[in-house]
């Protein structure tokens, strides 16, 4: 099993409901992003997926939440807050919908919303991934 590890970055801002914090004030953070692909082949060249494709598909996602107010954004709002899960949920299927050519698969994108604080989501193999996708 082999793992490629992309990391990038967005800037947003959003506001979470019902939580009772801060957090339902209009914010902002500096999203970190962290995609691990899973597969266990490699090609002719001993590379499982060119990280350039991988950067390529990741960018076209950036684009559309970067700098954007993420409640506004049709994927996300009152059915789907764009909490730091919900994020990484949506970077993560998105990601796996632009790889279907390819025999690596998403494993994981973390997005952390601080130094300190970031969530996961699993997409354990193409196979599995679940019905609630973004």
């Amino acid at each position: 099993m082999f793992e490629l590890i992309v990391k990038t970055d967005f800037a947003a801002a959003h506001q979470l409901q019902l939580v009772g914090r801060p957090c339902e004030n209009l914010h902002g953070h500096n999203w970190k992003i962290d995609v691990r692909i899973r597969g266990n082949k490699l090609d002719s060249a001993g590379v499982m997926l060119d990280f350039g494709i991988i950067k390529q598909h990741i960018k076209g996602i950036m684009k559309t939440l970067d700098h954007k107010f993420l409640n506004q954004i049709d994927t996300f709002g009152d059915h789907t807050p764009p909490s730091s899960e919900n994020i990484a949920r949506f970077i993560a299927h998105r990601l796996q919908d632009d790889l279907t050519d390819s025999q690596a698969y998403v494993y994981s994108v973390t997005a952390w919303e601080s130094d300190d604080a970031g969530a996961t989501y699993y997409l354990m193999d193409a196979n599995t991934i679940d019905q609630n996708s973004a």
